[in-house]
C-alpha cells in the first residue's frame, strides 16, 4: 500500500510502477502542514538560537559583574588587611611607647622613694648622732657633778671619821654601854640608846638627830622627823608593839617589834636609814626616838 496526494491506493502487483496522484488535495494539505511545521520549527531554532545567545549574553555580563565584583571584594579585602595590618602596627608603637612610657615613670617613681628613704635614714642617722652627742654631753655632765658629789662625799666622810673619833672618845670618857645591833631591815644600826642618860650621849655624839615620841593608841599620828608615826597595838606583858609609818606617802606596818629593836626605814633622799628605836611599852603607849640621819645622800 502507498500513499501519495494524501490517498490510499492498492498497490497492483506486476512491473508496472504506480502513478502518482499529485491531483489529490490531501497531498497539498500535507505538504503545507510539513512546511509549516518546517517554519515553525525554523522559527523555534531561531528563537532558541536568539535566546541561547542572550542567555550567553546575559550569562557573560553577569560574569563580568561578578569578576568586577570579585576585584571590587578583593580590592577592599586589600584595603581592610592594609588598615588592619596599619592599626596592628599603630597599636603596637602605641604600647610600645606606653611600655616606655610606664617604665620610665616606674624608674621615676622607684627613684624618688629611694632618694626620700635615703633622706630619712640621713635624717635618723643626724638625729641619732644628735642624741649620741647630747648623752655624750649628758654624760659628761654627770661625771663632772659626780666628781663633785665624790668630792664633798669624800669631805663629809672625813668629817663624819672625825666625829667618830670625837665620838669614841666621848664614849671612853663616860664609860657607856651603847651598842650597835642589826635592825628589822638587816642593817646594822647606830648606837642603841635604852635609857635617858643613854639618849643625851647619843646626842652629845652629834652623827644623828635624836627626837623623843610619846604614842598613844587610838591617837591621831603624829609627825616627827618628816614622817608620821601611829600605835596600833602595844603589849606591856611581852615588850611587844605594833607601829604604822607614814612616809615618802607611802604606809609600812612595822608589827610585833619589840623594845629597844632599831625599827628601820628608808626616806627619800637618805641613804641611811631612819631609826625607830621604842624603850618603854605600856597599856596602849609606848616612849622612845627617832634617829634621823644628818648627812643627806641619795641611796645607789
Amino acid at each position: 500500500m502507498t500513499i501519495e496526494s494524501g490517498s490510499f491506493e492498492s498497490k497492483p502487483t506486476g512491473d508496472k510502477p504506480p502513478r502518482p496522484a499529485r491531483s489529490n488535495p490531501l497531498w497539498y494539505a500535507a505538504t503545507g502542514l510539513a512546511l509549516a511545521a518546517i517554519v515553525v520549527l525554523f522559527i523555534n531554532v531561531h528563537q532558541l538560537g536568539t535566546s541561547v545567545d542572550r542567555q550567553r549574553d546575559s550569562t557573560a555580563a553577569q560574569i563580568n559583574k561578578l569578576s568586577d565584583l570579585i576585584a571590587q571584594s578583593n580590592q577592599a579585602s586589600s584595603q581592610r588587611l592594609e588598615s588592619v595590618a596599619r592599626e596592628a602596627h599603630d597599636s603596637a608603637t602605641t604600647a610600645e611607647e606606653q611600655a616606655k612610657a610606664d617604665l620610665h615613670r616606674a624608674n621615676a617613681n622607684l627613684a624618688a622613694k629611694i632618694a626620700l628613704e635615703t633622706k630619712v635614714q640621713q635624717e635618723a642617722q643626724q638625729q641619732a648622732q644628735q642624741q649620741v652627742t647630747g648623752q655624750l654631753d649628758e654624760l659628761k655632765q654627770a661625771t663632772s657633778t659626780a666628781n663633785s658629789k665624790l668630792e664633798q662625799i669624800s669631805g663629809d666622810v672625813s668629817g663624819v671619821m672625825g666625829d667618830v673619833k670625837n665620838a669614841q672618845s666621848v664614849l671612853d670618857q663616860h664609860g657607856t654601854e651603847l651598842k650597835r645591833v642589826t635592825g628589822d631591815m638587816g642593817v646594822m644600826s647606830g648606837l642603841i640608846a635604852t635609857n635617858g642618860k643613854e639618849l643625851a650621849q647619843l646626842r652629845e655624839l652629834g652623827d644623828r638627830n635624836y627626837l623623843e615620841f610619846d604614842l598613844k593608841r587610838n591617837s591621831a599620828a603624829q609627825k616627827i622627823g618628816g614622817i608620821q608615826l601611829q600605835l596600833a597595838k602595844a603589849d606591856p606583858k611581852k615588850n611587844r608593839f605594833t607601829l604604822d609609818v607614814l612616809a615618802d606617802d607611802k604606809r609600812v606596818e612595822k608589827k610585833d617589834r619589840t623594845v629597844n629593836e632599831p625599827v628601820q626605814l628608808y626616806v627619800a633622799g637618805n641613804r641611811q636609814p631612819f631609826e625607830i628605836v621604842v624603850n618603854n611599852v605600856k597599856k596602849d603607849e609606848v616612849t622612845g626616838y627617832l634617829a634621823v640621819p644628818k648627812v643627806t645622800m641619795a641611796r645607789r
